[in-house]
């Protein structure tokens, strides 16, 4: 009897299985994953970046850079003006303070310092121009109180006197610093005026310092 074809495609796949079946399992082979040895050359790219980042400083402690810097030491022949706004007295009197004991202990002498009294901080700026223009002064500070209050008045005269004191050192090549208070309520002024935060009028002073060494002694 001849075979049908369904009957001997069945048996050849019965065939098949029991050969699989029979044959040893073998447990599979991993891929193989290559890690980079510390050693190995990294790629030509990564080497020039780290070396391009790594020139401007080579470059410059190869060339021996100068660098200039004010002495607080060094404050023989020193002048300086303070201009104090006269609102918010009861602050801005505790800041001049700070900065004349500050002056005091860096050994700034007495004559070297004028003390400029202005109605308040909006009139700072122009006063420091005309210090700073008059070629008596190495450097000027600018003292003063600004205090929030419920009108928009408190940012007018705080940006005013930030842009103006920087506008007049721009424009008369002195050192002005910026030594006025801007804040919320009268406890913050205090504390920032002697208390709990320092005196932000000794530190105006000694920035002074440096600043005038600097222009005097490496800017001139």
């Amino acid at each position: 009897m001849a075979t049908s074809p369904a009957t001997s495609s069945a048996a050849a796949r019965a065939s098949s299985f029991a050969r699989l079946s029979n044959a040893p399992l073998r447990a599979p082979r991993a891929a193989a994953v290559s890690f980079p040895s510390p050693n190995s050359a990294r790629p030509a790219a990564l080497v020039a970046d780290a070396r391009a980042s790594r020139l401007p400083v080579v470059a410059a402690a190869a060339a021996g850079h100068q660098r200039l810097m004010g002495s607080l030491t060094n404050t023989e022949g020193l002048r300086f003006a303070v201009v104090v706004a006269r609102f918010n007295e009861i602050v801005t009197n505790l800041l001049l303070q700070g900065a004349l004991e500050a002056f005091e202990r860096y050994s700034v002498k007495a004559e070297n310092i004028t003390v400029v009294s202005v109605p308040g901080s909006f009139e700072i700026p122009v006063a420091a121009q005309k210090l700073g223009k008059s070629g008596k002064y190495d450097a000027i500070l600018c003292i003063g109180a600004v205090i929030r209050g419920d009108t928009t008045h408190y940012d007018a005269v705080a940006n005013s006197a930030a842009s103006g004191v920087l506008n007049a050192g721009l424009s008369a090549g002195v050192p002005c610093v910026f030594g006025v208070l801007t804040c919320d309520d009268m406890d913050q002024a205090l504390n920032r005026a002697g208390g709990k935060a320092g005196n932000k009028g000794a530190e105006t002073a000694i920035t002074a310092i440096e600043m005038a060494s600097l222009f005097r002694h490496h800017l001139a």
